[in-house]
């Protein structure tokens, strides 16, 4: 299994040679512009009624954006799990007879800590993307499964033209409360920058119990769905490895019991 940063829930980060392990403490506040919150958000302890939500302003699915590292700071983020989404958000449904995509080649879509692409290089661009998508004047965000799996999805994205064809390629999953996925993908359109990658993190919760997510960044003026739907794939096919590892490593310490 190639190398692959490690996140543990801990109060210290430890960098080793051939991995990495981050800081995992989910943080539950707005990252900046912290005048535009109303006042019941910043009183600690003291939080009163919210005001009222809207289709675009959903706290519960916003406190989610912001565990993903993105605050919709213009309180305009949809959350898209069926067609009837699209509506509420003022984006058209996606016409076509099917939603199916042809990945891109794989080499348009490098993982982080291969030779093609630094985990450094990577988590520059992801932080730059996150910040960006965060100042959008509206984000869109489709969710479902990887097609033929049961590997939950999230794409944060301001492009409105490529949010429908995304939420037409998902598989529908059942709608739950907002919550993070095993795969997220950062899609920023109309930037001069053009950048393709993404990176898995073998996640150990306070239990101990390992399990892998993967994060996406796909930046350009246009970004190509392609490349993105490969990226997908690409995680899925790694998480999938990654779980099959650690069975396959629980099975040997079990048998030399």
């Amino acid at each position: 299994m190639m190398s692959r940063s490690v996140v543990r829930f801990a109060s210290q980060t430890v960098l080793k040679s051939s991995q990495r392990k981050i800081i995992a403490v989910p943080v539950r506040l707005f990252a900046s512009e912290t005048d535009s919150l109303p006042d019941t958000l910043k009183r600690v302890g003291n939080a009163e009624v919210f005001p009222n939500e809207y289709p675009g302003q959903d706290y519960a699915f916003n406190w989610c954006l912001n565990g993903d590292g993105v605050t919709p700071l213009k309180k305009s983020a949809f959350r898209l799990t069926k067609p009837l989404d699209l509506k509420l958000a003022g984006i058209d449904e996606f016409k076509s007879n099917s939603g199916k995509v042809k990945a891109a080649p794989a080499s348009k879509m490098p993982e982080a800590g291969s030779d093609d692409l630094t985990f450094e290089a990577f988590d520059e661009v992801s932080q730059r993307t996150k910040d960006l998508l965060s100042l959008s004047d509206s984000l869109y965000c489709p969710e479902g499964h990887v097609p033929g799996t049961l590997t939950g999805v999230r794409v944060i994205t301001n492009s409105a033209k490529l949010a429908p064809q995304l939420l037409a390629y998902l598989d529908r999953a059942p709608k739950r409360e907002p919550e993070s996925q095993s795969i997220t993908a950062y899609v920023l359109e109309g930037t001069e920058e053009a950048f393709a990658g993404y990176a898995i993190e073998e996640v150990e919760d306070e239990s101990d119990v390992p399990t892998s997510v993967s994060s996406i960044v796909v930046v350009g003026k246009s970004p190509d769905i392609k490349v993105i739907v490969a990226g997908l794939e690409l995680s899925q096919k790694g998480l999938a490895a990654d779980e099959a590892e650690r069975e396959a490593k629980r099975a040997a310490e079990d048998k030399a019991e």
